[in-house]
C-alpha cells in the first residue's frame, strides 16, 4: 500500500530533450559562442592572410616602391605560365615531397611494426625514435651541414676509414645535393609518420592476430589480412599531411643548401620566398603562392574524395 505522502507528492514533470527547452535560435547563439575564441585566432591569422595574399596576387605590389599599387589583372598568372625557373622549381619540389613522403611512409610503417612488438627495451627505443621530431628544423639543417661537411663531416670520415674513397662535397655536387636533402628530410619527418601508425597498430585487437595465427597465417598473410586493413584509413591521412607538409618545406632545405647548388634544391616555397623578400616582388610572390594553394587543394580534394568513395565502398 502507498502512504498518504506518496499519494499527495506531485507527479515531476518530464525532462524535455537537450536542447528542446531553449528556442533554436538562442541554441544556436550559444554554439557561436563557445567556438568564437577557436575561431577568431583562425579567421586573423589564417583566413585573412590568405585572402590578402589573393588580392596581391591581382596587383603589382612591389617593396620599396613610392608609386600607388596598380590592379593588373592576370598579368602576374600569364607571366608565372612563362616562367621556366619556376615551373623547374615546381618539378623539384614534387619530385622532393613525392620521394621524401614515400620513404617516410615505408621507413615509419617498419620502423613502427618494430616497436609494436614485445622486445626489451622497447620503451627506450619509441623515445629515441621521436628525438628529430623534437628538434627544430633549423638545428637540423646545421647538425646536418657538420654531417656533410667536405672537410671533417662524420660522413666524409666514414667512407675514408672504410676505403670507399676520399668522400665530397654532399650539399654542393650537382648530382649529390638533392638526394643528401632528401636524406635529411625523411630523417626529420619519419618520427610524426612512425607514432602515428604506431598509435594505429596498437589500436588493432590482438584477438585478430591470434585468430589469423591458429589458421595458420604467417607473418605477410597475417599483415595483409588484419594488419593493414585496420590500418590503411590513418596510413592515408597521414600520407596526405606528409606530403603537405613536405610540399611546402622551406626551413630545412634554406639552412641546407639555399636553394643550390645551380637551383637543384629550390623547392617553391624558398623560390617564393627569393622572388619576395630578396627581389621585391610581392604581386608575383604572391601569385606563386595561389598556384601552390591550389595544387594543394587539388591534392586534398581528390585524397577526400578517395576517403568519400573507399567509404561508401566499405
Amino acid at each position: 500500500m502507498t502512504s498518504a505522502t506518496e499519494r499527495s507528492r506531485p507527479a515531476r514533470p518530464a525532462r524535455p530533450a537537450t536542447g528542446a527547452g531553449a528556442p533554436r535560435g538562442v541554441a544556436g547563439h550559444g554554439a557561436w559562442f563557445l567556438v568564437l575564441p577557436a575561431l577568431v585566432p583562425i579567421l586573423v591569422l589564417s583566413v585573412g592572410p590568405l585572402l590578402y595574399g589573393i588580392l596581391l596576387a591581382f596587383t603589382d605590389a612591389q617593396s620599396g616602391r613610392t608609386a600607388p599599387t596598380r590592379w593588373t589583372g592576370v598579368l602576374n598568372f600569364s607571366d608565372l605560365l612563362r616562367d621556366t625557373l619556376f615551373w623547374e622549381s615546381f618539378r623539384i619540389g614534387l619530385l622532393w615531397a613525392v620521394t621524401v613522403t614515400a620513404l617516410q611512409f615505408l621507413l615509419a610503417l617498419g620502423l613502427a611494426l618494430l616497436l609494436d612488438q614485445d622486445l626489451r627495451l622497447r620503451r627506450t627505443a619509441r623515445a629515441l625514435a621521436i628525438v628529430p621530431w623534437a628538434m627544430p628544423e633549423v638545428v637540423v639543417g646545421v647538425m646536418w651541414r657538420l654531417v656533410y661537411n667536405p672537410d671533417a663531416g662524420i660522413l666524409n670520415e666514414t667512407l675514408h676509414d672504410l676505403g670507399l674513397g676520399d668522400g665530397r662535397d654532399w650539399l654542393s655536387g650537382l648530382a649529390t645535393a638533392l638526394p643528401a636533402v632528401i636524406v635529411v628530410g625523411v630523417w626529420a619527418g619519419m618520427p610524426q609518420t612512425t607514432v602515428t601508425l604506431l598509435a594505429g597498430l596498437q589500436n588493432t585487437p590482438p584477438e585478430l592476430h591470434e585468430a589469423a595465427a591458429v589458421d595458420g597465417a604467417g607473418a605477410w598473410r597475417r599483415f595483409r589480412a588484419v594488419t593493414w586493413p585496420a590500418l590503411r584509413p590513418i596510413a592515408l591521412a597521414i600520407t596526405a599531411l606528409d606530403f603537405i607538409w613536405n610540399f611546402n618545406s622551406f626551413a630545412l632545405v634554406y639552412v641546407l643548401t639555399n636553394g643550390g647548388p645551380g637551383g637543384r634544391t629550390r623547392l617553391p616555397m624558398l623560390f617564393t620566398y627569393e622572388e619576395a623578400f630578396r627581389y621585391g616582388q610581392f604581386g608575383y610572390a604572391a601569385a606563386m603562392g595561389c598556384v601552390m594553394v591550389a595544387v594543394v587543394s587539388v591534392f586534398l580534394a581528390l585524397f577526400l574524395v578517395g576517403r568519400i568513395r573507399g567509404g561508401d565502398g566499405g
